[in-house]
């Protein structure tokens, strides 16, 4: 391998993936390191939504322009990546939450998003026949669907490659020193250097930040998920609870994917991750309150990814802080499935054309200093 590159970007999952695709498609060479496979926790193990609902208002212009490149995925990585435009439903249990989801959708009409609408207990059996009697309604975005973890990640990857770039897996970062210009970056096993950085390590992604020079806070968790075997069809779109933890769907061969944001133990040393059986209890219960004819299902598997927690959580997306050729694009606290294609384009445009075509200042790191960090009360912590 020429270890030499215009680029070097730290983390093969999703984001990282997606900015090499771009990159490379502008002619640049592009090396991708990954201390393991690359996407093996927060891109491969969520529960795959592809959803503007209830998304923070900061992030919609990328997740209204990532989901017209969803509608593309197989034009821009050679696969469908399994997409289903489902629809995805936040239920509404009782009159708070139906004011709840009111005050949301007049917020969403003052900035002017109409992708989200208010159905009542009617409507929403139309959608959810199987949902609890005592549901009152939900707040409904038609468009929105989900897509295959897994597939999503190895199609991205295969796509990078095919565009040029080179994956350079089971590479830990030991070391980043700054020479001559260029970026030097030290594995376990090699030297690698390129002028530009690109820092996509996810829940490692501050460990990244401080070898460059940043200090941006983050913490790990460990988002839980739970799959049941294949069940008789009942629910098509992706369900949501306005006062719960739960993202619930049921896939095209019939097994039903249960999250939500329920975490697990971890070891972000090691990587190690075990789930909480507490957790998966809690977790069973609420979809057993919302879908009654969940009650004697069976739960055949149940795993945890380890994923970038931001104290506000939103995500980190822009050019570093100390240099000014290095760039972030991590930390997206369990909602960045969705935006892993307009990241990318979004960071070859700032890396290369000197600014991004969509807004991305709420997501810079300069936001954890010296000044108050936000707690936005909309921020879903699950895919």
């Amino acid at each position: 391998m020429n270890n030499k590159a215009d680029v070097i970007i730290v983390g093969a999952g999703l984001h990282g993936s997606s900015a090499a695709i771009h990159i490379a498609a502008r002619g640049r060479r592009v090396i991708v390191l990954d201390k393991g496979v690359g996407g093996r926790h927060s891109s491969a193990s969520n529960a795959g939504g592809v959803r503007r609902l209830w998304r923070h208002p900061d992030e919609l212009p990328l997740a209204c322009e990532a989901a017209s490149m969803w509608n593309h995925i197989e034009e821009i990585v050679g696969d469908n990546c399994g997409y289903r435009q489902s629809g995805h439903l936040k239920i509404a249990e009782n009159k708070t939450d139906i004011a709840k989801l009111e005050d949301r959708l007049t917020t969403m009409k003052q900035l002017g998003f109409d992708h989200e609408e208010l159905i009542d207990r009617d409507e929403l059996r139309k959608w959810a026949p199987e949902v609890a009697s005592h549901c009152a309604g939900a707040l409904l975005c038609r468009e929105d669907g989900f897509a295959s973890p897994f597939r999503t990640t190895s199609a991205f990857q295969n796509k990078a490659v095919s565009n040029g770039a080179e994956l350079a897996l089971n590479q830990a970062v030991a070391g980043i020193d700054k020479k001559a210009g260029s970026w030097i970056i030290q594995t376990q096993d090699h030297l690698f250097e390129a002028p530009i950085l690109l820092n996509c390590a996810g829940a490692w992604g501050d460990k990244i930040a401080e070898m460059i020079g940043d200090t941006v806070p983050l913490s790990a968790v460990a988002p839980t998920m739970m799959v049941t075997p294949p069940m008789p069809r009942f629910l098509e779109p992706v369900v949501g609870a306005v006062s719960r933890k739960l993202s619930f769907k049921q896939a095209p061969n019939g097994i039903v994917l249960i999250g939500g944001g329920y975490r697990g133990k971890l070891d972000r040393d090691t990587g190690f991750t075990q789930v909480d059986y507490s957790a998966l209890k809690l977790s069973a219960q609420t979809v057993i309150d919302l879908f009654p004819i969940m009650k004697n299902a069976q739960v055949v598997r149940a795993w945890s990814g380890i994923e970038g927690q931001t104290p506000d959580s939103l995500p980190v997306i822009g050019q570093g802080l100390s240099d000014a050729n290095a760039y972030h694009a991590f930390g997206f606290s369990s909602h960045g499935f969705q935006l892993a294609p307009v990241v990318g384009k979004l960071m070859a445009e700032l890396i290369y054309d000197g600014a991004s075509s969509l807004p991305i200042e709420p997501f810079s790191p300069a936001r954890f200093h010296d000044v108050e960090i936000r707690n936005p009360e909309t921020a879903q912590l699950s895919a």
